[in-house]
């Protein structure tokens, strides 16, 4: 009975987060790349993801997730995002008997130099001068089974934004958790991403210099350095729930439905709706679709998971998401488990 109510309390707020109407925050967070998906698997099943992520990936959705890695994982993905931006990201994982399983990963987006303008009459098309655009994070992980059906996971992320010569550094906690319900194969899965202080850019351009305009009025005024007020910002926080459940198809045939609600704190609150099909074990389609979205919805994607020996699996997966506006972002992904 009490798996029950479980279930239903969290079906009910899947439906009500995704469809109740709130003033919009966009724009009250930085750290914005923190919010780009990586693991090509999840993001082509619209990022309903926080139920069953299982893989390597899991650091990024679910570190809980990450309690299913048997042996050890390395992972790389890429994204081709919007406006011609790049993020890469590498992880790898191993699994200590008794003890748990311990991950760490690294996250770099970036972009071309720009070249730098000014407000000057003569400098407003460049000044010859370019710079340039980044931002890290490096993540470890700890995750294990407390019980045969109830997984914990948590993590520890310094991260780090570069505009010219300013930057900014911060660190954030991440937490998960992940239950198997004994219902068949239905488990629930909850998130909390990018938990920490404030962030607040620093650097030599915000210094101001004061110098009179007349110096022959005052000509024994005191020079001296002042530097700009910057406003700290907060980091993109999310919290996620959802559920998963398998429905199998015969002999090596297997539906994975998945269904998740996510609150940030810097938006309306969102959902997602995703579907993988694999046969074999070996071969994967998978689509979803995103709800309350300014500009994605649609997404599919598929994979491939071949053997390299006995011991070594290799997988590649592709995920194409529908942007809107700004027409579509491709991402691949790649890991190995050995």
């Amino acid at each position: 009975m009490n798996k029950k109510i479980v279930i239903i309390l969290t079906v009910a707020f899947l439906c009500g987060t995704v469809s109740a109407g709130e003033f919009s925050k966009v724009g009250t967070a930085g750290a914005q790349f923190l919010k780009i998906g990586v693991g090509s698997r999840y993001t082509a099943m619209a990022e309903a993801s926080v139920a069953c992520a299982n893989d390597i990936y899991s650091m990024y959705w679910n570190p809980a997730g990450l309690a299913n890695v048997y042996n050890n994982e390395l992972a790389f993905s890429h994204v081709y995002y919007i406006a011609d931006i790049n993020l890469n990201y590498v992880a790898y994982a191993r699994s200590f008997e008794d003890i748990g399983i311990f991950g760490v990963s690294a996250t770099v987006l970036g972009m071309d130099d720009q070249e730098v303008t000014t407000t000057e009459p003569d400098e407003q098309n460049g000044t010859g001068e370019m710079y340039s655009v980044s931002s890290h994070a490096v993540q470890l992980t700890y995750a294990r089974y407390l019980t045969t059906r109830f997984a914990f996971g948590g993590s520890f992320k310094y991260v780090s934004e570069k505009i010219y010569r300013e930057k900014s550094d911060g660190f954030a906690f991440d937490f998960g958790t992940l239950l198997y319900t004994g219902l068949r194969s239905l488990r629930i899965g909850m998130s909390i991403s990018n938990m920490g202080p404030e962030m607040r850019f620093d650097g030599p351009d915000l210094d101001v210099f004061y110098k009179p305009e007349d110096e022959s009025e005052n000509p024994n005024y005191d020079p001296f350095t002042s530097r700009l007020k910057v406003e700290p910002y907060d980091l993109p926080l999310t919290f996620r729930v959802g559920l998963a459940y398998d429905l199998a198809f015969g002999t090596g045939s297997n539906l994975l439905l998945a269904i998740e609600a996510k609150h940030p704190n810097d938006n309306e609150q969102q959902g997602a709706i995703g579907a993988e099909y694999s046969w074999q074990e070996r071969y994967f389609l998978r689509g979803g679709y995103k709800l309350n979205y300014e500009e994605e919805s649609l997404t599919f994607g598929g994979g491939i998971r071949t053997d390299l020996s006995e011991t070594v699996d290799f997988i590649i997966d592709y995920a194409w998401v529908d942007f809107g506006r700004f027409h579509s972002v491709h991402r691949f992904s790649a890991s190995i488990s050995f």
